[in-house]
């Protein structure tokens, strides 16, 4: 079970992240990698291109976790990758509160998560896998469900 941060506005000071230099791990493993990483309780994972010595090219992957988490985030990158080494580095998060509302499209209801800084929202954002099925169960593009939303909220 992953367990989130509260939805209150607060700092997380029990962060970390998490970095490694992949220059010989295959590409379809990073999918893969980057599903347990999640499941295991990642917050985030990403992958930036990036030139090791000798001009080798390869993929930077960092992940940010909750510091009580980075036993498992460190087996999974020692066990499914193919680095040597891992690099820490502890830091803090500011998040924003978070609400959930509910807007009514055509097609039916989507989720839509808000960012609220000092009372006021200022980040709306609905949820992507709803759209996402919506689109699919209607034939209907992405982009037209998301305008739908948008046009429900006054936006």
């Amino acid at each position: 079970m992953v367990l989130h941060p509260p939805d209150h506005e607060h700092f997380d000071d029990q962060m970390i992240k998490m970095e490694v230099n992949l220059d010989d791990t295959p590409g379809e493993w990073l999918g893969y990698v980057m599903d347990l990483l999640f499941e295991a309780g990642a917050n985030d994972v990403f992958y930036t291109p990036i030139y090791m010595k000798k001009n080798r090219p390869a993929v930077l992957l960092q992940l940010l976790c909750s510091q009580k988490n980075s036993s498992k985030m460190k087996e999974i990158l020692f066990k499914e990758t193919t680095t040597l080494g891992v690099r820490y580095y502890p830091l803090t998060v500011h998040r924003l509160e978070r609400m959930f509302n509910k807007v009514t499209t055509e097609w039916g209801t989507v989720t839509v998560k808000e960012g609220i800084y000092e009372g006021e929202i200022v980040q709306s954002a609905p949820e992507y896998d709803e759209c996402k099925k919506i689109a699919q169960q209607y034939n209907i593009p992405l982009k037209q469900v998301y305008a739908q939303v948008w046009k429900a909220m006054g936006q």
